[in-house]
């Protein structure tokens, strides 16, 4: 297994992979949002092109993409994108569908790739993570931005920069990617709502009601490394149920809640929400529990859609949630945001937990209710089995009972955010870690305010302050916040409890 961080990487890895494809090969994959022009490298060639032109030449190519809502209602959540991915691969003898078997105000959030080779199954390789086929996403560590941006907003600027993370599979891993596929795909409801609207998109895509069969599934991949890889998952209650899953599923939530009981030291989170009571509950018994955990997280600066009615619903759950963390554990809980060297906020896509440098997650879910209850999602837990390393979240203490995956990925990660090396001593210590991050967080907001006149200081790091909620905008932001976009997918005799 290999952490892909940034979306410039991910995209350069894949083209690599499916560039290698022959006749006969498959690819299966599925997607919150795909833009078929989006390219893969600077100079091309773009995801539609590069799937179109494998179907042309006998790679199976199957794709299940949220069927999305409108234009109308949401200028990112763009079901005209996904139809025009979904009719360019299947005029060229693909298939790709726009499924739209959710709940009310769920989505279809899993984003991942799983490539089998005809003659070689040791080649196979599977991608999970945070990353969608769509605009905005190819960014690299400089965060100038993805050349083919979208609109966020003018504080994130014209090329929002993004900040990202993907995992890299291989092994029996990708054979249960393909049983996850599976079982969406031969979900035998119809794929989509009869209505006008969402009866022109699947003509317009030339989709079918209902998939044609898979073909029969081949053997596993051999073993391919030292990562014991966990597939959890979330899936909404809904009528009709999902075949694979009638009472829902929440095992992302579930393991979540297992690794924080047992984490000692550090939980290191980033994420592009962190806004629900049942996710800060969570932390919170943790850092109950344990007086030497310390929790840090890096969340945006800014919400993704901070308008009128979105914007406040959006600050209010994320402001209570970082009040119970801090009245849980004064001094024991950082949360931070990200900008660029020019000043611009970097918009923090990532969706990466790492608990005592021994178990990581990377993959589709946020830090909110609607991820953990709502939405489709998948993610991976891993842990180094790697001799001398522990085999479980807490199992050891001291600089060397780490997961060698995890400890890397976190010094990654903290390198560039710091900008220290990463061998640098002050990376290591995790006990000393929200001493660093306030340190270097203090130094670039001291000099914002005193109008960046002197050196800028090193690091991207500043203290993450959410703007406040008034009042008046409590009256629609707490309605809209449960009910539209943060809403509870458990079994009702679940809802209003700590237990998923």
């Amino acid at each position: 297994m290999v952490p892909l961080v940034h979306g410039a990487t991910y995209f350069a890895r894949l083209h690599e992979e499916l560039t290698a494809l022959q006749a006969g090969d498959r690819v299966w994959f599925t997607d919150w949002r795909g833009d078929a022009d989006e390219r893969m490298l600077p100079d091309g060639p773009s995801i539609g092109d590069l799937l179109a032109g494998l179907a042309r030449s006998g790679v199976e190519v199957r794709g299940l993409v949220w069927r999305s809502h409108g234009e109308s209602v949401s200028a990112p959540m763009s079901g005209r994108s996904n139809e025009r991915l979904g009719r360019e691969i299947n005029e060229a003898g693909g298939e790709v569908l726009l499924d739209q078997r959710v709940r009310l105000f769920g989505s279809h959030h899993q984003k991942f790739f799983v490539i089998r080779r005809r003659d070689d199954p040791s080649r196979d390789i599977a991608f999970v993570g945070g990353l969608d086929l769509c605009h905005g996403r190819r960014d690299d560590a400089d965060h100038a931005g993805d050349p083919q941006a979208l609109d966020m907003g003018p504080r994130y600027g014209t090329r929002p920069p993004w900040h990202d993370a993907s995992l890299e599979l291989h092994g029996p891993v990708v054979a249960d990617l393909l049983a996850v596929f599976a079982e969406r795909w031969n979900d035998p409801h119809p794929l989509d709502r009869r209505t006008p609207y969402r009866m022109l998109l699947q003509r317009l895509a030339r989709m079918p009601r209902h998939p044609r069969p898979l073909p029969e599934s081949a053997p596993p991949p051999p073993p391919a490394g030292p990562h014991a890889v966990q597939l959890l998952r979330t899936y909404g209650v809904k009528r009709p149920p999902f075949p694979f899953a009638p009472a829902g599923e929440r095992s992302i939530a579930r393991a979540y809640g297992k690794a924080f009981a047992r984490a000692r030291s550090l939980i290191y989170i980033e994420d592009q929400y962190l806004w629900s009571t049942e996710v800060a509950a969570a932390l919170t018994a943790a850092l109950t529990r344990n007086p030497e955990l310390t929790v840090i997280v890096v969340v945006p600066r800014y919400p993704d859609s901070d308008g009128r009615l979105a914007g406040p619903a959006s600050r209010l759950g994320q402001l209570r949630a970082l009040s119970m963390l801090r009245r849980a554990a004064p001094g024991r809980v950082g949360v931070f945001d990200l900008e660029n060297a020019a000043g611009t906020p970097i918009y923090v896509h990532a969706k990466v937990c790492i608990v005592d440098d021994t178990w990581v997650t990377c993959g589709s879910d946020n830090f909110n209710r609607r991820s953990w209850t709502t939405d489709s999602e998948l993610t991976c837990a891993v842990i180094d089995t790697t001799p001398g390393t522990p085999e479980a979240p807490g199992a050891g203490r001291g600089p060397d009972a780490s997961g060698r995956l995890a400890r890397d990925l976190r010094l990654q990660l903290w390198s560039e955010h710091l900008s220290l090396d990463p061998d640098d001593p002050a990376l290591g210590d995790p006990a000393a870690a929200l001493r660093l991050w306030n340190t270097t967080a203090d130094g670039l907001d001291d000099w914002h305010a005193t109008g960046r006149r002197a050196t800028r200081p090193a690091g991207r790091v500043r203290r993450h302050t959410p703007e406040p909620v008034t009042r008046i905008q409590r009256l629609w932001a707490v309605p809209i916040g449960r009910f539209v976009m943060d809403p509870d997918g458990r079994p009702r005799p679940l809802r209003g409890t700590a237990r998923f």
